[in-house]
């Protein structure tokens, strides 16, 4: 396996770079007969394009999704369905510089490590770029998902030491920062400019709320509901941690502190700090994680660096950059939540005779 592919039935390869002539998805395992909103996959994809606020890279891309296959007269005909996104506001020049050196903090190393050989244009492969795929795949996941009832939820919970203290899930579209508090949602702003007037870049945290998913849903054993998020999330270069429930706050707890007792109803729990999942397996409350997210590793201010001689260098970062990922990435781990969840929905239909 090459690592470009993720899922078993409902499974999608990508495909592209940063400063290519497109990205791509091709998804097989879309169940035939399922309706394909054009709109709303072009929304979704509206939702993670750059240059959108002052919170983000000022790369201009329209990021217009393409079908090439898989879909008649808008139904998806369950053959594999393939969508591109062209990119149209590359500027590898801003690149040239860096060619030879390696970006702290970028997998420019590793890669050469492992290939021999990089695309230094905005990194290729690794750019955060190649999202867009993964979130046109996603629209069409939830597409599916909204067939059964489940509902995906992704905000900024925090961002640059700022947390958002309240939760309405209205507001997180209305600013910027995709925060759903939105006094904090300015103060989380307030540090994002902080940062980048410093020729820096801050972090954060993003929460996600799934509702509808009902009880049974993951695999005994590896392929546990609660790894393949894990998974999923950390398939996403940004993010370096995830917890779910109460999460690394259980290591300090008793087991009668941290087990949600049960009543007669469905689900049947009074409190959730298992966060939805137990032994892997959903059991019907909200699923619920959080994502550690590391700052954008390109600033403008000076760094030590070595070239592919190793020999010592200086660099400063120039182009376009994002001065906080935590906004743009918010649709992108919905997108891979719902990718997860639209292959345990299908996987589950194979797991008993009724």
């Amino acid at each position: 396996m090459s690592g470009n592919t993720f899922g078993e039935i409902f499974r999608i390869t990508t495909f592209g770079e940063s400063h290519g002539a497109a990205l791509g998805v091709i998804i097989d395992g879309v169940p035939a007969g399922l309706p394909i909103d054009m709109e709303f996959i072009a929304s979704e994809l509206s939702r993670r394009r750059p240059g959108q606020s002052a919170l983000s890279t000022a790369r201009r891309e329209s990021d217009t999704p393409e079908i090439l296959s898989g879909v008649l007269n808008g139904i998806a005909t369950g053959t594999p369905l393939a969508i591109i996104i062209r990119n149209t506001d590359q500027r590898s020049r801003d690149y040239s510089n860096v060619e030879h050196i390696f970006r702290p903090g970028h997998a420019d190393y590793t890669y050469n490590a492992k290939y021999g050989f990089r695309d230094y244009r905005g990194g290729g492969r690794s750019s955060g770029r190649e999202t867009a795929a993964r979130v046109a795949a996603g629209a069409v996941a939830k597409l599916f998902l909204a067939t059964l009832g489940v509902n995906i939820t992704a905000f900024a919970s925090e961002i640059g030491g700022v947390k958002a203290e309240k939760f309405f899930p209205e507001e997180i579209e209305k600013n910027p920062a995709r925060s759903p508090d939105p006094d904090a949602a300015a103060a989380m702003a307030e540090a994002v400019a902080a940062s980048a007037a410093a020729h820096d870049s801050i972090g954060g945290k993003v929460g996600c709320r799934i509702t509808g998913v009902p009880a049974g849903w993951g695999e005994p054993v590896f392929d546990k509901l609660d790894a393949l998020f894990a998974h999923a999330m950390l398939s996403l270069g940004a993010v370096k941690g995830i917890e779910f429930g109460a999460g690394f706050e259980t290591a300090a707890m008793r087991g009668s502190e941290n087990n949600d007792p049960m009543r007669p109803g469905v689900p049947p729990f009074v409190t959730n700090r298992a966060g939805g999942i137990l032994g892997g397996i959903s059991n019907g409350d909200v699923i619920e994680f959080t994502l550690a997210v590391k700052p954008t590793p390109s600033i403008s201010a000076l760094q030590k660096t070595v070239d592919d001689k190793n020999t010592p260098r200086d660099l400063e970062i120039t182009g376009r950059h994002d001065p906080c990922i935590v906004p743009r990435i918010v649709p992108v781990v919905e997108a891979m939540a719902a990718l997860v969840l639209a292959d345990c929905a299908l996987r589950q239909r194979c797991a008993r005779l009724d």
